[in-house]
């Protein structure tokens, strides 16, 4: 009997090795299920993002990168998405040392506030390079807001290359505010200091570039205000402008609709430039169509 006790007593083997054992495979279980379950804050944050909110990072991330094409690229697909907080990442290419790059930036930030957009693109109207100043200027006047104004101005009356001071007068008329017109008509027929020696020493001055003459009389139509029309009809009597200045100026004056304009209309009627008879003729058809005649060579 003695000996049947102790027997019975004594665990067995595997049984001892079975209940220590339980304990830490319990314990894996718990923790292969649980940890996933408690995700490190950036796995939480980068949950939280909507699909706009991960394009967008991804595109801003995009902007470091050294392949210039890659960051012009990031540019236009946050400017494509037409949300502020994509033009706002976006502004930072502002600033890129590749031309192409900033001058692709200033088109992508136009989701941002139009004051925003004006005082970003201030700086910029200065930059050094022709190309970004007049994609600048172009990008401002698509903002539609006389917050752009200001330095459309200086660009207009001040940049060096016509092409900058012909798309600034571009985008004033896109603004297409009233109180632009004092400006675009002294830039529809100002003269310039002559840029040769002889021209310097003389004082002579030249006409402003026909470009940027014949955008000036295209803001002028577009803004529509009569106290444009004395400039409009000095230009198109200006027989050494060139035929698109003077084209424009009386497609202008037939958009803006004063008839004070007609006598000047009616006198380049007869005019050796075909086409300007043909435009004269269609502003006059705006105001005053019984008097308007159908120039010689023809029209509908």
């Amino acid at each position: 009997m003695r000996v049947e006790s102790r027997a019975y007593a004594r665990p067995k083997p595997n049984a001892v090795r079975r209940v220590r054992c339980a304990p830490c495979v319990a314990v894996s279980i718990f923790l292969t299920l649980v940890c996933p379950l408690a995700p490190a804050p950036a796995r939480a944050a980068q949950s939280e993002l909507t699909p706009l909110q991960q394009e967008i990072k991804v595109q801003t991330a995009r902007l470091s990168s050294s392949d210039a094409e890659e960051r012009r690229d990031a540019v236009m697909r946050l400017g494509a998405m037409r949300r502020p907080e994509a033009s706002r990442a976006a502004a930072a290419a502002l600033n890129d040392p590749a031309e192409i790059v900033r001058a692709t930036a200033a088109r992508a930030i136009l989701a941002l506030p139009a004051q925003e957009v004006a005082d970003r693109l201030a700086l910029l109207l200065g930059d050094k390079k022709e190309f970004v100043r007049r994609e600048v200027a172009y990008a401002l006047g698509e903002t539609r807001d006389y917050a752009a104004y200001a330095s459309l101005k200086l660009a207009v009356f001040y940049d060096k290359e016509a092409s900058v001071r012909g798309a600034a007068a571009v985008a004033i008329g896109r603004i297409g505010d009233a109180r632009a017109v004092p400006v675009l008509s002294m830039v529809l027929n100002r003269r310039l200091p002559g840029t040769g020696l002889v021209s310097r020493v003389t004082r002579a001055k030249s006409e402003e570039n026909e470009f940027v003459r014949r955008a000036a009389a295209e803001a002028l139509g577009r803004i529509g205000s009569r106290e444009g029309v004395p400039a409009l009809i000095d230009a198109l009597n200006d027989r050494r402008a060139g035929g698109d200045v003077r084209r424009e100026a009386a497609r202008a004056l037939g958009l803006i609709g004063d008839p004070a304009a007609a006598p000047a209309l009616r006198s380049v009627l007869t005019d050796r430039d075909p086409y300007l008879s043909r435009v004269a003729f269609e502003a006059l058809r705006r105001l005053d169509p019984a008097t308007a005649t159908r120039p010689a060579g023809g029209g509908s």
